[in-house]
């Protein structure tokens, strides 16, 4: 009898591919009658890229809906605590007066009950704080190597909002036996060719082993090869190198001194000459890796770099090297294929925006499937909320360059010259001379940076926004005072009451959460 099932093949494993599946599997009801049949082929020639190894919060979301347990994450991931992104030399050079380092937090900004306190500390009420050091205590936990929750909250639950690092290898080998668990049927193969119809559409893959596999929708997960998007259905890619300079990075595995050596609650970018460092503490090891830009730069002056900032922990351990070109393609969704993951864009391993922008694909096939078969309605408004979002997220890591006070190298000089920033962006800091950034100017169905994450940046940077032609209209400057108190009160007792990274991390290797336990 022949299944009159809609049927998905996923092309291509690793994070995206088995995160796509997984979520897909729940959503679309892969283990129901009525579902869709997914089938995800993987070669076993081909090695997951596993950069940056960082997370946005939405990740508890979605691996909650995959049904992936926390305490098993830890376990089986070498998983860790993360709550933001700290950013280290990006506003000034190594020894120059001023604040060396910012905190883009998690927290929302104003996650309390109260007046909006950024007018207030825009108006010298906070005194010579960093932003983000008075608007939310999650700065001060994280400095002091806390974790965002207790033992006895639940999965994925915290009072202060987190996501995760993790190793890569192993997620994606913990996503592929959910995945299975939820329905999906894997296949280890080598695609070694795309079929075309006559339509243009994709009329099947053909593996070495399983020979023609055919399916109603194909997502290409085959990374930066674009087996399907790319090279079969002639999809260009858009470079975006005139914004983003960085184009290699070498990276290296560095093992913990101590067994409880502390585990920083976020991940460090140390900015370089020609590009920044990233430092990424997991349960056993460091993950680090210098994202460089070969045109200020050769990749042996990069990898120098980088053992200087391990030191003589890191002189014998091997380095991965890697080159990219940091762009997207603005027609994600052709016919009967989508592409998730490195195939569809790349930015650089900053702010973890590769797997964020997975989940989000991953969302919008669940809610556009085309159980109908109107495709080109589905494409069309996947590829333009696509593009719109590659877009606003360009803006917002161009950000990160181009406020920099830094003209000590040729690679900052370049990133400040207006030339290098999209108008977009210019337009949003014209927007932001005389009021700060908030709700109007961003989209929720497009931007994956809330109003706080261009705040903390904005401002973390130096920037400056005028309010003193209508500083008259604030009149809650008591109530603000007595909030930026309260906060530095809850950043005490939260110093006092959450254990440390490292002790969660432990407890959840010995447990599950949400079990009554207190903290270590």
């Amino acid at each position: 009898m022949v299944s009159d099932r809609r049927r998905i093949l996923i092309v291509g494993g690793g994070t995206a591919g088995w995160l796509t599946a997984g979520y897909l599997a729940r959503m679309l009801g892969a283990d129901r009658p009525g579902g869709v049949a997914i089938t995800l082929v993987e070669s076993h020639d081909i090695g997951i890229l596993g950069v940056g190894e960082g997370t946005f919060p939405t990740i508890r979301k979605t691996l909650s809906r995959i049904g992936i347990d926390e305490a098993a994450l830890v376990r089986r991931c070498g998983a860790t605590f993360k709550q933001g992104a700290k950013f280290v030399h990006w506003r000034h050079a190594p020894g120059t007066p001023g604040p060396d380092h910012y905190l883009h937090a998690f927290q929302e900004t104003d996650d309390h009950a109260g007046p909006e306190l950024l007018p207030y500390w825009l108006l010298g009420l906070a005194g010579d704080a960093n932003w983000d050091d008075v608007n939310t205590p999650q700065k001060r936990a994280a400095d002091a190597h806390r974790a965002p929750k207790l033992p006895s909250h639940a999965d994925f639950l915290g009072p202060l909002n987190y996501a995760f690092h993790f190793d890569a290898v192993s997620l994606a080998v913990l996503l592929r036996e959910q995945g299975v668990a939820n329905g999906v049927t894997h296949l280890v193969d080598t695609v070694q060719e795309v079929l075309l119809g006559e339509d243009g559409a994709i009329a099947g893959v053909r593996g070495a082993e399983s020979g023609v596999l055919t399916a109603d929708l194909y997502i290409d997960c085959t990374g930066f090869r674009a087996e399907l998007i790319g090279k079969a259905l002639g999809q260009p890619w858009k470079s975006c190198r005139d914004t983003l300079f960085c184009d290699g990075a070498v990276a290296i595995q560095v093992p913990y001194a101590q067994p409880d050596d502390p585990i920083a609650s976020y991940t460090i970018s140390t900015a370089q000459q020609a590009g920044w460092i990233w430092d990424i503490g997991l349960a056993t090891r460091r993950g680090i890796g210098h994202v460089y830009s070969s045109a200020h730069c050769d990749a042996e002056a990069a990898e120098k770099a980088l053992r200087d900032y391990v030191g003589p922990a890191g002189a014998a351990l091997e380095t991965r090297r890697f080159r990219f070109d940091a762009g997207y393609r603005e027609v994600n969704w052709v016919k009967n294929c989508v592409a998730v993951g490195l195939s569809s864009g790349f930015f650089e391993p900053l702010e973890a925006t590769g797997i964020v922008f997975s989940e989000v694909a991953a969302g919008m096939i669940a809610n556009l499937f085309p159980w109908a078969g109107d495709f080109e309605t589905s494409a069309r408004q996947f590829n333009a909320n696509m593009r719109r979002r590659y877009a606003r997220a360009l803006d917002f890591i161009k950000l990160h360059y181009f406020l920099s006070a830094r003209r000590d190298s040729a690679f900052w000089t370049d990133n400040t010259d207006p030339s290098s920033a999209p108008d977009s962006l210019k337009e949003l800091l014209d927007r932001w001379r005389f009021r700060p950034p908030n709700e109007i100017d961003i989209d929720r169905n497009v931007d994956i940076f809330t109003e706080s994450s261009w705040q903390y940046v904005l401002y973390g940077m130096g920037w400056k926004t005028d309010l003193s032609a209508k500083a008259g209209v604030y009149r809650f400057a008591n109530e603000a005072r007595a909030a930026f108190a309260e906060i530095r009160r809850q950043g005490d007792f939260a110093i006092r009451q959450l254990p440390s990274n490292r002790e969660l991390v432990r407890f959840a290797q010995g447990s599950g959460f949400g079990k009554g336990a207190h903290a270590a």
